[in-house]
Order: structure tokens, then C-alpha cells, then sequence
């Protein structure tokens, strides 16, 4: 049987003449801060005072012993290096990289010696191939386009510049005789109500003559077959297949798969991995409104409420298990049931994908390419194949995995961004997104739909970004535009959107120690990185609220509501037009370090007021108020699978705190459907004094007509009283966009709740974890509401 021994202990970074302990998996910036040699990047300003870490040579090293002993081959296995790498043993030469995103395989049979992994500084290489193929444009300075890395290491508009360097994925020996499984290519699919799992295995020799059986098993299903050469099919049924559904719309049944490479009796290697049995379609047929994008699972018609993941540490090595597992969680308990994997990242980790199995997570692949012309020669172009190849194959068992998108950006940047002219009929990637990544597809996973890019009208006869074609990224709203432009269009898809605020106000107390926190404070100016990110925030701010002068603590809350109501603007109006639109996927969830962006959950990993606001836009029901030629409607959301029936009471309000008319209306909304009721005239509302509330089934929507800085609100006055995990709030006045930021009472503590509207008289009651001395007077110096504008 194979054997394979981990090589993770006794490695050292050689680092000014002496030898460094290192962690592998590991990078060069986290030995060198293990070891006290850089100052945390994350914190203040130190992201500059390393740059220098990404433009020098590193080596690590270990001793290796003499494996295999009994065995007829020994591999040197490294399953990620990042990136141009040069590994020897004892001076000889085994092989040089080229690609973080591949595995490499060394034969070391009958070797011991000292192990060097030399790698090239990553600009050293990118300046290289730049030599060699001609400039390229992009939308940042650095040279992330010319070697096949984690783009967003070079920095991005949320994130810091921190070029890494190192054994970034597990390293191994493997020994083994006669044959080992060299690659399994699992084809999974559900006819008639039988599951079916088609393995085509390839195996790897020492003994050509030698006859090779496969034993694999599944379900309780049990199959035997035969390699021919190098190669083997076997395909096993399993009657009655439990169907694998995303979250909330099924239970999520796993199988293991098993498979046994024999000689003879003798088992060689073993393969498992597991699956789930489900179909999934990309319905992109023109209709009367344009061309769709709708997922399909298993026969059902789904509306994707998504969000963009960005690796969660821009030291992708340091997220374990347990961390990609909170994160995404988190996401699932926000009525997320599909994450899509942006381009300027990596191909994730198997505890990822694994963790969106268990989930019901829908995963949408991009391939690593992001907002640049990307050159199409050698050496870049047989590296974008294999690794291809190779990634395609690897995630291909996860049920989870449901679309790959050849780029992010790219077909639009061409299009609209002032590349064409400067390239000149030079390459840009056209030929990888529209010609080697779909044929790739094709040939080794025809159960997933392919797209070439996201955004994508489907055709170079139509603009790549029509909002009425396939994907759309919404840009326009927050670079330039007020958020109420979003009601302005109903897309077929919204694949990116969003609008910034500043992580919690612990998460900016630990990042910047020392520092008075203010607007523009140097390290909250350092923690901003998209362009002109403060002056848009501000600009954003003021065409909604009275914008504070010289209190942080009040900017800081009104940034953080106004990002909730930009999306929740986008999502209602999106979702009340289902199913012309089809989903929605926010920019962003999750943070890379602390910084000012659009993510849901901060570099820290806290919760945001956008959030918990996707609790409510994301949940099966949704009640929502919306402008139609007409007049005022109510929109009864119902993803959910049973009809959903009742009483909507609407409410005309004063700002006071009157009831100026109210009125009920029966509703019914069928399920995966949409049900609009006409507000009736008299229970709309008449200028900024006025705002309409609706109810149903303990879900509220409130409408005001006017924007925040025109409401006369009342100086909110309210009771608060505690008791241990809770904080109850009773209303004695209206109060707008009431926020408990738990982080304020603790860093550690938690709230279960975000924004809430309270009329006179309510109250609300907020779980609190982490917060074991309750106070009063404390809970109520961190709560924050709206307040009349001076």
C-alpha cells in the first residue's frame, strides 16, 4: 500500500546568514513575524515598512532521510508553492515552478540529503516574462498579470500589498510499488431517479507487465474492473439516490465514494473522496426581457442569493479547518446559498468546499484571472492549461461546486476600460476564457455549466456588461452614483454589488493601537485602499445624512447603516423582480485584514450591520416596499417551498409616532414566487413627516419617502434595562436604525441582531454573548440610533 509521510517538521528559513525556525505549510512573512524579524503588517502602517519582504530570494530547507525502504518509487509531493521555486537535494536539481495554483511530484527513490526550496522573488519573475511577452494593461500598477499567483498578493481595493513567498500547501513523501492512482475523475449524475458515479482513473507504473484491477464501492454499491495500460472506467448505480439540495431547500446527503487500485489481491493505493447526487442546469435562453441566468437544482428554478468570497487571510496558509468553517457558516446563517470564489484569489482548500457540501452552499468557481489583459504565450499559457487540468479534477466531487467562470472582469475591462488600443491585436486572455478553459470543461467535467466571464452578455454583440444579458456588476452605484440607481434596473443577474464602511470599532482599536481615531487619521486612511474610497464614502453619506464634523463615533455608525441601506435597496428591488432577475451575489462577505471595504464581516471576523441586515433580505420571506409607475406596492417575496397567505396591515405614520390611517389587505403569494398588493392611496405617505409601515406574519417592511437628512425624527427616547446575554430596548418615541455595537461592551462580545426600527411603544430584546458583567448605563453608551440633524 502507498505510504505517505507528512514533511512539516525541522524546515528553517535562511534569512541575513542565519536559520530561521519555519512553519510549513507556511510563507515567508509569517517566519519572519514568528520570529520577530518584521512588525505585524496588519497593524498601522507596518504593511509598508515590509514591502521589502516580496523583492528578495528566500530558501527554505530540511533534512531528508532515505524513504521508501521496501518500496520500488519514492515522490517528492508538494501540493502548493508559491510561486518560482527551484528544489534540490544536496545540490541536485529536482525541478523548478512556475504556478502557485498546481501540486508538484518529484522522484527522490533512493535520495536523502538536505532539501532547498529556493524561490525567485515573484516581481523578479513577473518583470521577466513582462520582458519576454510585452506590456500588458490592468487596472492596478503591480505586475500580478504575468505569472500565475494570487493576484490580490499584490494588493487590491480592500486589500494590503504583501507579495508572499513559501510552502504554502502540505509537503510529502509518498513510496509505493507496482502503481499507484495517478488521477480520479468522478462523473456524477442522477438518471431517472438512479445515482450514478462513472470513475475514470489513471494510474502511474513501475511495472508495466503487472495486471491492475480497481475495486470501488458507493451506496452500497460494489464494483469491480479492469486497467487497460494506464487507464480504467468503472461506473456504479445506486437505486433510490438521496438528492443533494442547496440550503433551504433540502437535506444536503453525502456518499463516500471508494476506490482500491489491486495487484491481484494486494491493495496498492486508495482513493475516497465523497459526493452527492443532484443535477444542475445554467438556463441562458433569450426571453422577452433578454437573456437569463438562472440556476436550476434538480428540476427547481432557484433565485441565487449570494455573496463574493475573497481568501479570508491574504496568508491564505493560515486559515484552518475551523476557520473556514465559521466564515461560512456565518454566510449560511445569513440565508446565503451561494458563494461564488472571485478570480483575483485561489482555487480554495478541500475544508472549503467541504464545508460548502455540508452547508447546502452553492459554489461558483472563477479560474484565477481578474481585471487585467492576461498574455496568452509561453510560459503562461501551458501553466493556465494544467493547472486547469489539474483544479478541475480536484473539486470536481464536491456537489457543492455547481458553475465555472473563466475570469472576473476581463471580456468588460476589454470592452470599456481603454485596453483594446494599447494592445494593439496583442493577446489578453480572450483565448483562455473563450477557448482553453471551456474546452477544458467540456472535455473533464460535462455535468457543470461553463461561463466565460463574469460580467458576460453572452456575445460580442452585445456590450459584456448589458444589465439585460447574463451577469451584470453594478459599479456605476458607488464609484459615481447614488444607491437608489439601483431601482433604476432590473438585471438578469447581479453578480457584484455593494457599497463600503469601516470594520468594528474593536476591529480598528486593535489595527491602529495607539491612534485617535478620526476621518482622516493616518492609519484609517492606510486601512482604505480602493480610490478615492474616504471622498466616496463621504460623498455617499451626505446625499443621505447630515454628515457629522469631527465625531468619529457618529460617522463611523451612519457609514455603517448607510452601507446596510445601499444593499438592502439593491436586494429588495432585485428580488421583488424575481423571476426577470434571477440573484444577486454582494460584494463583499469576508475580509483579507482590517481595513475600510465592502465585505459583511470584518478582517477580525466581526459582524458588521450589513450582516445582519442579509439575515432579513436573504431569508425564505421577504416583505419589501417599492415604487411602481403605478404607485406604492407591497411585494410579498416567498422562496420558500409552501404558499404564503395572509393579512398585510399597512400603517400611514407620522414621524411623531401617529397613526394617520391604517388598513389591511389579504395577500397570496405562491411558493418560489412573488406577489405584489397595491399600496392604497390613502395609506401612502405625504412628505418627510410621513412614513408607511407594513406587517405580516412578524415581518415588517418601512418606507420612508423622503431621504434621511429631509425627516424632522424626534430625539429618540428610550428605556434600557440588561440582563445576563441580553439587552432589551422599549421605545418611547420613534426609534430609526436602533444598533447595539456589542464590540463596544467587549471585543469578544456578539450581538444577535443589527438594525431595528422601533415605534413608540416596542421593544426589542438583543442576545448578547461574551458580555458576562451586564451594565445598564454601559449598554446603553454603545447603542446608537438616528438622531434629528442639527
Amino acid at each position: 500500500m502507498l505510504q505517505a509521510t507528512p514533511i512539516h517538521e525541522g524546515w528553517v528559513l535562511l534569512h541575513e546568514g542565519s536559520e530561521l525556525p519555519a512553519a510549513v505549510p507556511g510563507c515567508v512573512h509569517t517566519d519572519l513575524l514568528a520570529a520577530g524579524a518584521i512588525p505585524d503588517p496588519f497593524l498601522g502602517t507596518n504593511e509598508t515598512e515590509v514591502a521589502w519582504v516580496g523583492r528578495r530570494e528566500w530558501t527554505y530547507e530540511t533534512e531528508l532521510g532515505a524513504g521508501g525502504g521496501r518500496f520500488e518509487q519514492t515522490d517528492l509531493v508538494f501540493d502548493g508553492l508559491d510561486t518560482v521555486a527551484e528544489i534540490s537535494l544536496d545540490g541536485r536539481l529536482l525541478g523548478r515552478t512556475r504556478n502557485m495554483h498546481r501540486s508538484y511530484r518529484f522522484d527522490v527513490t533512493g535520495m536523502r540529503g538536505r532539501l532547498s526550496v529556493r524561490f525567485v522573488s515573484a516581481y523578479a519573475e513577473a518583470e521577466a516574462v513582462r520582458g519576454r511577452v510585452g506590456e500588458r494593461p490592468a487596472a492596478y500598477a503591480e505586475p500580478y498579470q504575468y505569472l500565475r499567483k494570487m493576484a490580490c498578493s499584490f494588493g487590491w481595493d480592500w486589500g494590503p500589498t504583501l507579495v508572499t513567498a513559501g510552502i504554502w500547501r502540505p509537503v510529502r513523501l509518498e513510496a509505493w510499488s507496482t502503481a499507484r492512482i495517478a488521477r480520479v475523475r468522478p462523473l456524477v449524475t442522477v438518471e431517472d431517479g438512479l445515482g450514478v458515479v462513472e470513475l475514470h482513473v489513471e494510474v502511474e507504473r513501475t511495472r508495466v507487465e503487472a495486471p491492475l484491477a480497481v475495486d470501488a464501492t458507493v451506496g452500497g454499491a460494489r464494483v469491480r474492473g479492469e486497467i487497460d495500460g494506464t487507464a480504467g472506467v468503472v461506473r456504479l448505480e445506486v437505486p433510490g439516490a438521496r438528492l443533494w439540495w442547496p440550503r433551504g431547500y433540502g437535506e444536503q446527503p453525502l456518499y463516500e465514494v471508494g476506490l482500491t487500485l489491486l495487484h491481484g489481491e494486494e491493495a496498492l493505493d486508495v482513493w475516497r473522496r465523497r459526493v452527492g447526487f443532484r443535477t444542475v442546469l445554467l438556463d441562458t435562453s433569450a426571453d422577452a426581457h433578454g437573456t437569463g441566468f438562472t440556476f436550476v437544482v434538480n428540476g427547481e428554478r432557484l433565485f441565487a442569493r449570494g455573496v463574493n468570497w475573497i481568501p479570508d487571510d491574504v496568508f491564505p496558509s493560515r486559515i484552518t479547518r475551523e476557520r473556514y468553517r465559521e466564515r461560512l457558516r456565518q454566510a449560511a446563517d445569513a440565508g446565503v446559498d451561494l458563494v461564488r470564489i472571485w478570480g483575483g484569489g485561489i482555487y480554495e482548500s478541500e475544508d472549503f468546499y467541504d464545508a460548502c457540501d455540508e452547508l447546502g452552499l452553492l459554489v461558483w468557481q472563477d479560474f484565477p484571472f481578474a481585471c487585467a489583459a492576461y498574455p496568452e504565450e509561453q510560459p503562461l499559457r501551458g501553466e493556465v492549461e494544467a493547472e486547469a487540468r489539474e483544479n478541475v479534477v480536484r473539486l470536481m466531487p464536491h456537489p457543492s461546486l455547481v458553475l465555472w467562470n473563466g475570469n472576473n472582469e476581463n471580456l468588460w475591462g476589454f470592452r470599456d476600460w481603454g485596453w483594446e488600443e494599447p494592445l494593439a491585436g496583442d493577446s489578453w486572455g480572450e483565448g483562455y476564457y473563450l477557448g482553453v478553459l471551456p474546452r477544458v470543461v467540456a472535455e473533464l467535467d460535462p455535468t457543470r455549466p461553463y461561463t466565460a466571464g463574469s460580467p458576460w452578455s453572452g456575445s460580442w454583440e452585445r456590450h459584456p456588461n448589458d444589465p439585460a444579458h447574463g451577469t451584470h456588476h453594478s459599479w456605476e452605484v458607488w464609484n459615481r452614483a447614488d444607491y437608489t440607481e439601483y431601482l433604476r434596473e432590473v438585471p438578469r443577474f447581479v453578480a457584484e454589488f455593494g457599497w463600503q464602511a469601516p470594520p468594528a470599532h474593536a476591529t480598528l482599536a486593535r489595527a491602529l493601537p495607539g491612534e485617535e481615531l478620526a476621518v482622516d487619521s493616518p492609519g484609517l486612511l492606510h486601512h482604505q485602499k480602493a480610490d478615492d474610497g474616504q471622498g466616496k464614502l463621504e460623498r455617499g453619506l451626505a446625499r443621505h445624512f447630515a454628515v457629522p464634523e469631527g465625531d468619529f463615533d457618529r460617522w463611523h455608525y451612519l457609514t455603517q447603516v448607510n452601507q446596510a441601506r445601499a444593499v438592502a435597496a439593491g436586494v429588495e428591488h432585485w428580488r421583488s423582480h424575481w423571476p426577470v432577475c434571477a440573484g444577486t451575489v454582494v460584494w463583499q462577505l469576508n475580509d483579507c485584514w482590517p481595513v475600510t471595504s465592502w465585505a459583511a464581516i470584518d478582517g477580525d471576523g466581526r459582524e458588521k450591520p450589513l450582516y445582519h441586515e442579509l439575515r432579513r433580505l436573504y431569508a425564505d420571506r421577504l416583505l419589501t416596499v417599492q415604487v411602481r409607475a403605478a404607485g406604492l406596492v407591497s411585494a410579498a417575496v416567498n422562496q420558500a417551498g409552501e404558499a404564503w397567505t395572509g393579512v398585510l396591515r399597512l400603517r400611514r405614520m407620522s414621524v411623531e409616532g401617529e397613526v394617520v390611517a391604517e388598513g389591511g389587505v389579504r395577500f397570496d403569494a405562491p411558493r418560489r414566487a412573488v406577489t405584489e398588493v397595491g399600496v392604497p392611496p390613502e395609506l401612502a405617505p405625504l412628505g418627510p413627516k410621513e412614513f408607511l409601515v407594513a406587517d405580516a406574519d412578524g415581518l415588517r417592511a418601512v418606507y420612508f419617502p423622503a431621504p434621511d437628512r429631509e425627516v424632522p425624527y424626534p430625539r429618540p427616547e428610550f428605556d434600557v434595562s440588561v440582563a445576563p446575554g441580553s439587552v432589551t430596548v422599549t421605545a418611547r418615541t420613534l426609534v430609526r436604525d436602533l444598533l447595539l455595537q456589542a464590540d463596544r461592551l467587549r471585543p469578544g462580545a456578539r450581538a444577535d441582531r443589527g438594525l431595528v426600527t422601533l415605534l413608540p411603544g416596542e421593544r426589542v430584546t438583543i442576545g448578547v454573548r461574551g458580555w458576562e458583567t451586564p451594565d445598564a448605563d454601559a449598554a446603553r453608551a454603545a447603542l446608537y440610533c438616528l438622531e434629528p440633524a442639527e
